[in-house]
C-alpha cells in the first residue's frame, strides 16, 4: 500500500471504468458487442455487464425505475475515426453525423446507445 504524506496532494491518474443504467440489457449488450467492445463479464440476461475499453472498463447496470435521460457524454479515443464510422453502419447502427474535424483538434463522431447516452469516438489530430 502506498501512502502518500498527509500533504501531498493525490493526482488524477485516469479513469477506471464509467457505468451506464440501461432499461434492456439484451439490447445494449448488442449494441457495445456490434462496435467491438470487449465483454468481460455479464450478458444479456445479467443486471450488470462489464466490457472492456482499452485499460479501462465500461459498465451496464440494469434499472428499472424512471426513464433514463441525458446526463452527458463519454469520449472515447479509437485508433481510426473513420473505421470506427463504418463499423458502426455495418452493425445498423445510425450515427449523428459523419466524423469530421473539430477546432479542438480531433476528429470524432457520435453515435446513441439504445438507452439513449451519448457516446463520442475521437482521435486527436496530427
Amino acid at each position: 500500500m502506498n501512502l502518500l504524506p498527509a500533504d501531498t496532494e493525490p493526482v488524477i491518474e485516469g479513469l477506471s471504468a464509467i457505468t451506464l443504467s440501461t432499461h434492456d440489457m439484451r439490447s445494449a449488450v448488442r449494441f457495445y458487442l456490434a462496435l467491438g467492445f470487449p465483454l468481460l463479464h455479464g450478458g444479456e440476461n445479467d443486471p450488470f455487464a462489464s466490457f472492456a475499453a482499452g485499460t479501462s472498463f465500461l459498465n451496464l447496470t440494469v434499472e428499472t425505475h424512471g426513464p433514463v435521460s441525458w446526463w452527458g457524454r463519454v469520449i472515447i479515443y479509437v485508433s481510426d475515426v473513420d473505421a470506427m464510422y463504418r463499423k458502426a453502419l455495418a452493425a445498423g447502427i445510425t450515427p449523428e453525423f459523419a466524423p469530421r474535424d473539430a477546432p479542438w483538434n480531433e476528429r470524432y463522431f457520435h453515435v446513441r446507445d439504445p438507452d439513449g447516452h451519448e457516446l463520442s469516438f475521437a482521435r486527436p489530430l496530427g
